[in-house]
């Protein structure tokens, strides 16, 4: 069911050993305070995504609230989850706005992908979660996860690091210590503190300093201008509606961003799967309407300007710490997120954000995502000594991390993470049909996630 949650207990806590399941809650005001953790858990990722791909954050925190009602009404309450930014399209998006810089274009071809992953949800969901193992073998999936997060280590080196590099150096560093030092609740925003402290000292750096002259974003050139600008926030309005726009579609585009469909696929299976042995419950039969949820998800909020959804591994942590697994926290925490997005000067303080923080923050997140490709490989003992795997698994990731970009025609081109997921996916079928079965593999659907 959707709705209609038993109390668990008398409302009050949780006896040792004992969880609140999904069709559970506790007391109304505790519910309000775990939909709050689930909020302040999604948030800076949430919101760090689109401002890395360009796009309004107001729009994508709102949106993120819509999203995940609708995904909780799609699998009818048996898996919770909040669906927050996906960072699987960041690569497509900054390879589309090399060569068109319009929103209107990134978040068309991000609907479409919506569609085809809502499609392949539906597809699951009939056939059986075991077509994903047979198209999308261990070595398939690791080698996209991990070229959609190496694919991006060019926007880091040319785009945010050069706009001043001491202070993504400090952010790295000041990031690092928070994650692996904080075990609990401030280790999971360390992303979210490393930022804050990057944004507070850059502030410092324009007073102490003065203004720095660097490769400045705003108009693509090095200048002479100050870190921190707060004239947009002080003119932003306190409530508001954000900034929709409607789509357009490009078929070059769309190819662009294709590739993170398999990575949603995975996500979503791999953290359908962690929230089953979580809840001591088979969630399988709900995997195709996780993830046609999560493709509905992304086709709603692309549709009004807002970034691609997924399932994500932040708030299972929140579940995992607290042993709430109630879907009522996730509805309050959806409607938390849709009063936020109507804040025009926290989207204005966001975009603030100065592009050396940005460095330093990124660049722990894309090796974050590409080392998740790895951890595939490893839990499902992937054997590198056979050359089917190697071979155009090798190739596609280098032909990712480069960018390299091969023309198609005069007008269409394939480049970066969309031309190594091609070759990676079509190279390792390709082989596999000529070379006969593969050696026994250890398969692990909790790897992804």
């Amino acid at each position: 069911m959707a709705f209609g949650w038993k109390v668990h207990g008398e409302g009050r806590g949780l006896a040792p050993g004992e969880v609140v399941k999904p069709d559970e809650r506790l007391s109304w005001p505790r519910m309000v305070g775990f939909g709050a953790q689930h909020v302040i858990a999604m948030f800076g990722a949430t919101f760090v995504f689109p401002v890395v791909m360009g796009l309004d954050p107001n729009v994508a925190v709102m949106m993120s609230g819509v999203a995940t009602i609708l995904f909780l009404l799609i699998v009818q309450g048996k898996v919770p989850s909040y669906l927050g930014t996906s960072a699987s399209f960041v690569g497509g998006v900054v390879a589309i706005r090399a060569v068109t810089d319009s929103n209107a274009v990134v978040t068309g071809a991000i609907l479409v992908a919506g569609v085809v992953l809502a499609l392949c949800g539906v597809a699951i969901h009939y056939l059986g979660v075991q077509i994903i193992h047979r198209i999308f073998p261990p070595v398939v999936t690791g080698a996209v996860v991990m070229l959609i997060g190496f694919g991006l280590a060019y926007v880091v080196a040319d785009i945010y690091w050069p706009q001043d590099q001491w202070i993504a150096l400090i952010t790295m560093i000041v990031t690092f210590l928070v994650i692996a030092l904080f075990k609990g609740f401030l280790g999971r925003i360390g992303i979210l503190l490393g930022l804050v402290a990057g944004f507070l000292l850059s502030w410092l750096a324009d007073k102490v300093f003065g203004n720095i002259t660097a490769f400045n974003a705003a108009t693509q050139q090095v200048d002479t201008h100050p870190r921190v600008s707060f004239d947009a926030i002080s003119s932003a309005d306190w409530f508001g509606l954000p900034d929709f726009h409607a789509p357009s579609f490009q078929v070059s585009a769309i190819v662009l961003v294709l590739p993170a469909v398999i990575a949603l696929i995975a996500e979503n299976v791999g953290h359908v799967k962690a929230v089953g042995e979580m809840t001591k419950t088979d969630v399988d039969p709900y995997i195709g309407r996780a993830i046609i949820g999560d493709g509905v998800g992304t086709v709603i909020t692309s549709a009004v300007g807002g970034s691609p959804t997924t399932t994500y591994a932040e708030n299972i942590g929140v579940m995992a710490a607290t042993r709430v697994y109630s879907t009522a926290a996730y509805y309050i925490a959806g409607v938390i997120a849709i009063l936020i997005g109507l804040v025009p000067k926290f989207g204005a303080l966001v975009y603030a954000i100065p592009g050396g923080v940005l460095g330093g923050v990124t660049v722990i997140l894309y090796g974050m995502i590409g080392l998740l490709g790895a951890k595939i490989w490893v839990e499902n003992k992937v054997n590198f000594a056979d050359p089917v795997n190697m071979l155009p698994i090798g190739a596609g990731i280098i032909l990712a991390i480069g960018p390299v970009t091969h023309s198609i025609t005069d007008d269409f081109s394939l480049a970066g993470i969309a031309l190594g997921t091609i070759v990676v996916l079509g190279g390792y079928h390709l082989l596999r049909a000529l070379s006969g079965p593969a050696p026994a593999e250890v398969s692990n659907s909790n790897s992804a996630g």
